[in-house]
């Protein structure tokens, strides 16, 4: 049905250089830094991972990544940069220390190609990532990926039709149809069809627990025949542990169990599609987007269907730590409502977390929302999760500001657990900027009290006959009194120390129980009514 359905489609987009100076610019000094003078109006397409043992391969415009540049002896450095040059290569990247800079400017200055210092603590891959969207965002339109840069993912579905004869889509991580096949008499129904036409899977009742239950298996699955929809057969496209989409394939035989060829060629091809996926700048970028979107539906819990875990690449079992990221400014209301409100700020703090999670958790993902970062990774420990975020903060106070805040609400097993402990990490952060606290890392377990006395006063509000009166009027009237009540709550009942607190005598201490006892009405003998006194007082904001 879908034979006249051509398989690509011309997209002609003007061409926009990339230039390596703007390519810098847009990395920043913390990812990677040029070495010497250089020509930094040359373009750039591409990059290139260097193997010492084959050749050089031929790409121009490209940067030349060397991982093992910090073991090749000067002379070979300088051999690899001179062919570098000559095969008109963009840049060279590599890493190296402080005391072999002035090497590498030399290097850079005689072979004539520009030398880009990486990062310590940038990883190749993340690296070569953070390259890529720059290239991928600067060339190609959101629907790039249905140009002919797609063509072997479509002659890869091409040849899974072949064998299955049933008609085979290929997904990316959003659901997606990037690439499908075209073979004549392939089977094929209206839900593919209309996916096909779409360039999306449709709304399904069986769809969401199909996709999850693909995502997660490590095994392709088979699915009988539904409706009008026919049998499909499904693996999981993955780099490594993390998801990058599913291919599906209509089995016309019927609902027999899967066999073991199929297997193999889905497989197969789920492992040549990975890599094409991988290489292909546009179907990256378009995957990280459907990554984002995740996340914010886990965070807001509008549209959550269970998927979301898998889809992420984050095992449910181990478990994952939710992060909040807060620009700082938390002291001053004025400051801090137009530190959430900058967008360029807020991104570049995004940009910030996901650059640094990135390296230790390649399946971090991050959004910005409502002025404040999120950060969701595999994790099984709340502590752990916290040593690998604390790094950051001065980090982040060299590129934003000081005061940036981190809150730790916990460690979330379900997708629906997500958005409460969002909502926790949000308590945290208004807690901390109502109580002026100085803590930079913040906890359910350091805020406790704090949290219990802002729930509290929310409690007083709502049902006002949980709270003695006279408490109010007290604080209104007579202050010294009230702050003396409390002060001696919380020293138990001990006179002395309640006088020393105050640097009062302690007879003093003595007539102003006495007045708030005879005087304001407030009783003094019952420990639960001490105890609901007590966290009024403290809920009024007395000890502020």
């Amino acid at each position: 049905m879908d034979a006249g359905i051509s398989p690509t489609v011309p997209i002609v987009e003007p061409h926009i250089a990339v230039t390596l100076g703007g390519l810098l610019a847009q990395l920043g000094p913390q990812s990677a830094e040029l070495l010497g003078p250089a020509d930094t109006d040359r373009e750039v397409l591409g990059t290139e991972f260097y193997d010492a043992l084959d050749e050089l391969p031929d790409e121009p415009g490209a940067i030349l990544l060397v991982p093992s540049g910090s073991a090749l002896a000067t002379t070979d450095l300088s051999a690899l940069a001179t062919a570098a040059a000559a095969a008109r290569y963009a840049a060279l990247a590599l890493k190296c220390r402080d005391g072999e800079v002035a090497t590498l400017t030399a290097v850079a200055e005689t072979s004539g190609i520009p030398v880009l210092r990486v990062h310590e603590r940038v990883g190749w891959r993340l690296f070569e990532a953070l390259i890529s969207q720059q290239l991928g965002e600067h060339r190609h339109t959101e629907d790039a990926h249905l140009d002919r840069g797609a063509e072997p993912l479509f002659a890869l579905a091409n040849e899974l039709a072949e064998f299955f004869g049933g008609s085979v889509a290929i997904e990316d991580l959003g659901r997606r149809i990037i690439a499908y096949s075209s073979v004549p008499g392939q089977a094929i129904d209206p839900f593919r069809t209309q996916g096909i036409l779409a360039r999306h899977v449709p709304d399904s009742p069986f769809n969401d627990d199909q996709y999850r239950t693909a995502v997660r298996s490590d095994l392709p699955l088979k699915y009988p025949q539904m409706g009008e929809e026919l049998p499909r057969v499904v693996a999981a496209i993955r780099a490594g542990a993390l998801p990058l989409g599913t291919v599906w394939a209509i089995d016309p035989t019927g609902d027999g169990p899967i066999t073991e060829e199929q297997i193999r060629r889905v497989r197969g091809a789920a492992a040549v599609a990975a890599a094409h996926m991988l290489n292909d700048l546009r179907v990256r970028d378009a995957g990280r987007i459907p990554r984002e979107n995740r996340l914010r539906t886990l965070i807001t819990g509008s549209g959550v269907v269970g998927s979301e875990f898998a889809e992420l690449g984050i095992p449910e079992e181990r478990g994952a730590a939710l992060l909040g990221f807060e620009p700082g400014g938390r002291g001053d209301a004025a400051g801090r409502a137009a530190a959430l409100d900058h967008p360029t700020r807020l991104a570049q703090l995004r940009t910030t977390v996901q650059r640094h999670l990135a390296v230790h958790r390649p399946e971090v993902v991050t959004v910005a929302h409502g002025g404040r970062v999120y950060a969701l990774f595999a994790c099984d420990r709340l502590d752990s999760a916290i040593r690998l975020a604390e790094p950051l903060l001065p980090i982040l106070d060299r590129l934003l500001d000081t005061g940036t805040a981190i809150a730790a609400p916990g460690i979330v097993h379900r997708a629906v657990e997500v958005a409460p402990h969002r909502a926790v990490a949000d308590r945290l952060f208004d807690t901390a900027a109502h109580w002026s606290v100085t803590d930079r890392v913040l906890t359910p377990t350091r805020l406790r009290p704090l949290l219990v006395f802002e729930r509290s006063a929310e409690l007083f509000a709502a049902e006002p006959e949980l709270r003695f009166p006279q408490i109010r009027a007290l604080v209104d009237a007579d202050r010294p009194v009230a702050e003396t009540l409390l002060a001696w709550c919380q020293r138990f009942g001990n006179v002395a120390r309640t006088a020393a607190d105050l640097g009062v005598h302690e007879n003093t201490v003595r007539a102003r129980l006495r007045r708030a006892e005879r005087t304001h009405g407030i009783p003094l003998e019952d420990p639960d009514t001490l105890l609901t006194i007590w966290l009024q007082l403290r809920s009024e904001g007395v000890a502020e």
